[in-house]
């Protein structure tokens, strides 16, 4: 096996997350990666991110997986765009959408694509798209006195655990928040999405949350994303002296 070749095999170890033990979906798989992967992945994320920053590409309502941004940030935004709407005497809703396994859905031909969208190319790029190609993967289960899977080739997803993969999924998901119009707000933290919505009156406000949601799911469904309906869920805001909704 070739040096280069060495670098992109890596062993899978499921981190319990909660739920029933026995189901693989309860589980995180984190992968632990050679030392060597870890650096070419460093100088690959360092060239990235400077190009994102002084091109100014990365979205502003995106604040998982960001140096200058964090929870209290996303936080932040979304309690002043509820009280400031609430304090205006308008109608405010919010949509909150937890997408299926998703560093494990995406595709490496969308992440390429989305690559050159941004101005990504020459040297920088076929390096990335070398990294993503010929990858390969086995399981390692620590608590059944370490059985292993047999090594498979990786076909899809992001690397988690790695030092790129954050940053890969934060670019194949940065135009999300472009969809957006007058009086909602997108707001990302890693694959967890609010959509927050305002209206003066009823009808506009059920046609609104009606047309974002259709427009965020046809998203999900160009980007061979999956949303998660049993932890998406809808939440209308009042005070007492509210809308009789």
């Amino acid at each position: 096996m070739l040096a280069q070749e060495r670098v992109k095999f890596s062993l899978i170890k499921p981190i319990y997350k909660s739920g029933g033990k026995s189901s693989p979906s309860n589980n995180r798989p984190i992968s632990i990666l050679p030392v060597f992967s870890k650096i070419f992945e460093k100088v690959i994320y360092n060239r990235l991110i400077d190009h994102l920053h002084s091109n100014v590409i990365s979205n502003e309502h995106h604040y998982g997986f960001r140096s200058e941004k964090s929870t209290e940030n996303a936080s932040y935004v979304l309690l002043n765009e509820i009280l400031t709407a609430l304090n205006n005497k308008q109608m405010v809703g919010g949509i909150y959408c937890d997408l299926h396994k998703a560093f494990d859905y995406i595709t490496h031909t969308m992440v390429l694509e989305k690559m050159k969208f941004y101005g990504v190319s020459g040297k920088i790029y076929n390096l990335i798209k070398s990294y993503s190609d010929g990858r390969y993967q086995n399981v390692v289960l620590s608590h059944s006195n370490g059985i292993e899977s047999t090594w498979e080739k990786i076909r899809q997803g992001v690397t988690q655990g790695s030092i790129l993969g954050s940053l890969l999924f934060l670019i194949y998901i940065n135009d999300l928040p472009n969809l957006a119009s007058t009086g909602t707000k997108i707001i990302l933290y890693a694959d967890n999405i609010s959509v927050l919505v305002t209206r003066s009156n009823l009808e506009n406000f059920e046609t609104k949350i009606d047309n974002i949601f259709g427009y965020i799911n046809s998203w999900f469904k160009v980007n061979q994303l999956t949303l998660n309906y049993n932890k998406t869920d809808y939440l209308q805001f009042n005070t007492k002296n509210s809308w009789d909704c």
